[in-house]
This record gives structure tokens, C-alpha cells and sequence, in this order.
């Protein structure tokens, strides 16, 4: 669909005193998945684009609700950063730091709905220990945002408020994530807590019909003080931002999975340090390089692509990394009609190298164990100022 050549036309268009940019219709939509995806029937392509819609691949620029329309209303296309099948997984801490963001910027424009400012004065109160925290933090972006150009910014803003739309949705609207066990079970019971290194919270979900304030937080023991420490790391609308200095909780959940090490801008950092003392850091250098091309724009992933490819997998390539012959041979033909998955196959490979070999050496290396028992002395350090 976002194809540059045969993908939905993208457009800017004129409004009363303004300018849309980077839209389509419903309509287009519509006879785009009749043309490509060789459906007869206009029902049929209808209920397909509403379960994207749904799913927050693209929405409607006027209002919240997630569904497809056959008519000239204007869509926007979702950053991939922010798809569903990227599997993020939001809290209410991010939710609390978007509200309050939002707060801060053009009230005219972002004023916040009647749904969403009764959900940021429950937060606050659930939050109250450390709101000072979450402040600073949409503080921060919405000073990151006022440096954007004004037209990328509109766009920005729209994708983020789309994204909750999708995970927070408008009172009466389907949540589309709520789909496994787990969040099943909350739906059932709306006023369950969840266990937190906080204290107890509720979770704030606007498809529940009524919500009752959070209890009183408990006094906070040492460990969650650490992590307190910490919070202004906890960045979901800034990818990979933490605070310089990362807490020993934050270190010991590194040892929980390779996922968490890979999330962790710092334990990226040191896992490549100990890659390199391996003399394998092409493994991860080639893992994150994949994760980005994800994330550009459609025109810019056929250079990178080819850029990758030269770099780890060609013949003589400096970086080269070893992939079975299988992965090898579906990555050649993909690279050939060059996506952003291209290389899922040689990812999914390396990733597993690197789970059930480095990363174990890794978690029980030298470099990991000091680094902890570093990280708890500066615990104890920053818990001694903060008395």
C-alpha cells in the first residue's frame, strides 16, 4: 500500500486556512484492495480495510474511531514504529507521560477529550508518588516535539494519538489488543490491580464502562526506590532513551532474556563491548541494523537494503556472518525485490545464535557481574542523596 509507485496515492490537501499533508481517502483505499488483492466484492474490501483500520495500520484524521469508510475522509498511514505486530506493549506510566505531554502543547489543537482528561486526573492520583517524575518526562519530549518542523510535527502528533486510540480507544469501541488470556481476564474484571514495583494501580482502560480510583500507595521499600532512581528511563515515545545511569534493577533484568538486554539502549552498548571482546559483534551490529531498516521510510529501504547485504552477507563482505544455507538462499531472493523484511529470515537465525550462545556468556561474564555490583553501590549512593 505505501509503494511509492503502485501503493494508494499519498496527497497534501487544501483545507480552510491550512494545509493536510500526507493523506488519502476512504475511497482510494477501497479501490486500491480491489485492484491489488483481487477482491470482487466492495463489501469484502470494505471489512478488510476496517480491520486494518482496527488494528492502527492507518486511521482517520478527523476522529478516534478506527473504522474505514467509503467516502472521501482523509487516512494516514501509521509509522511502522508504532504497528501492532512490533508487539509494544504500553503501560499506564506511558499513557500518564502522553496525557501530560499533551497538556503542554497547542490546546487548541491537542486539547484533551473529556474521556482522556478523566484518565490523566486518575493517573495522577495513581502516580502521585512520582508524577514530579512523570512531568519531568513530558516535559522533555514536548520540548524534543517544538524542535520539529511544523508540517512533520502535525503528522507525528497524529500517529501518536492514533496509537492510543488504538490501545487507550474512546469509551464504547472495541480494544483490538485486548485479545490474549491475561488482558481477557482484566476486561472480566475491570478493577483487578496489577502487581507493579510501585505499589498497587489500576489499570486504566477507557473500554471499561466505570473505574474506581487507585488505593493509596504503600511507603516505598528500598528496591522500589532504585528503581525510582530510574524512572525518567522508562521512555516509550522516544525509542531508546534511558537515563545515563542505569539502576541495578534495570541491570538485573538484563539476566531475565535477551529481549531485555536488546530493548536497554545501554545493554545493547554493553553486550556489543563483550561481542567485540569475542570478536563477534557483527552478529548484533547486523540484528540492529535489520531492527532500523524496519523503521525507515519505504523509499529510503531498497538503498539500505543493499547497503546491508554488501556489508554481512555478500561475497567477501567485511562484517560477514554465518547463516545456514537456508536462511542464506530465501535472503538472496529477497534482496532482490528488496523490503523491509528482507532479511527476516537471516535475522530470526542470527537472533537465535545469539540467544543460546553470546548471550549466555554474556549474563555470566566478568564484565556483567562487576557491572552489577557496581550498579548497587551507585544504588546505594543515589538512595543516600535522596534521604
Amino acid at each position: 500500500m505505501q509503494d511509492e509507485k503502485n501503493g494508494i496515492p499519498i496527497r497534501t490537501v487544501k483545507s480552510f486556512l491550512s494545509k493536510i499533508p500526507s493523506v488519502f481517502s476512504g475511497s482510494d483505499i477501497v479501490q486500491w484492495m480491489i485492484k491489488n488483492l483481487n477482491i470482487e466484492d466492495q463489501v469484502e474490501a470494505l471489512h478488510l480495510g476496517t480491520l486494518m483500520a482496527a488494528h492502527g495500520y492507518f486511521f482517520p484524521i478527523s476522529d478516534h474511531v478506527l473504522t474505514l469508510k467509503d467516502d472521501g475522509t482523509f487516512y494516514r498511514f501509521q509509522t511502522p514504529y508504532f504497528w501492532p505486530s512490533n508487539c509494544w506493549e504500553p503501560e499506564n506510566t506511558d499513557y500518564a507521560v502522553y496525557l501530560c505531554k499533551r497538556t503542554m502543547q497547542n490546546k487548541a489543537r491537542l486539547e484533551l477529550a473529556d474521556y482522556e482528561a478523566e484518565s490523566l486526573a486518575r493517573l495522577q492520583r495513581a502516580f502521585a508518588r512520582k508524577w514530579e517524575f512523570i512531568f519531568m518526562q513530558a516535559e522533555a519530549q514536548a520540548k524534543v516535539d517544538k524542535k520539529r518542523d511544523k508540517i512533520e510535527r502535525k503528522i507525528l502528533d497524529s500517529q501518536e494519538r492514533a496509537f492510543w486510540d488504538v490501545h487507550r480507544p474512546v469509551p464504547g469501541c472495541v480494544n483490538t489488543t485486548e485479545v490474549d488470556i491475561k488482558k481477557s481476564s482484566r476486561m472480566k474484571n475491570p478493577h483487578k490491580t496489577r502487581k507493579s514495583v510501585y505499589g498497587p494501580q489500576n489499570d486504566v482502560r477507557t473500554h471499561s464502562p466505570t473505574h474506581t480510583p487507585a488505593p493509596e500507595a504503600k511507603p516505598a521499600t528500598e528496591e522500589e526506590l532504585q528503581d525510582q532512581v530510574c524512572l525518567l528511563g522508562l521512555s516509550f515515545w522516544i525509542p531508546s532513551i534511558h537515563c545515563g545511569e542505569p539502576g541495578q534493577q534495570r541491570v538485573k533484568r538484563w539476566a531475565f532474556g535477551i529481549n531485555e538486554v536488546l530493548k536497554d539502549q545501554v545493554g545493547r552498548e554493553q553486550f556489543l563491548k563483550f561481542l567485540e571482546s569475542e570478536f563477534s559483534s557483527e552478529n548484533l551490529r547486523f540484528w540492529l541494523a535489520v531492527q532500523e531498516v524496519k523503521k525507515r521510510p519505504i523509499r529510503e529501504v531498497p538503498t539500505r537494503v543493499q547497503e546491508i547485504w554488501q556489508e554481512f552477507l555478500a561475497s567477501g563482505a567485511p562484517s560477514a556472518i554465518n547463516v545456514d544455507s537456508k536462511s542464506y538462499d530465501k535472503t538472496t531472493q529477497n534482496v532482490k525485490d528488496p523490503g523491509r523484511y528482507a532479511f527476516e529470515d537471516a535475522q530470526d537465525h542470527i537472533f537465535k545464535l545469539m540467544k543460546s550462545d553470546s548471550y549466555s556468556r554474556f549474563i555470566r561474564s566478568s564484565a556483567y557481574q562487576e557491572l552489577l555490583q557496581a550498579k548497587k553501590k551507585y544504588d546505594i549512593l543515589r538512595l543516600t542523596a535522596l534521604v
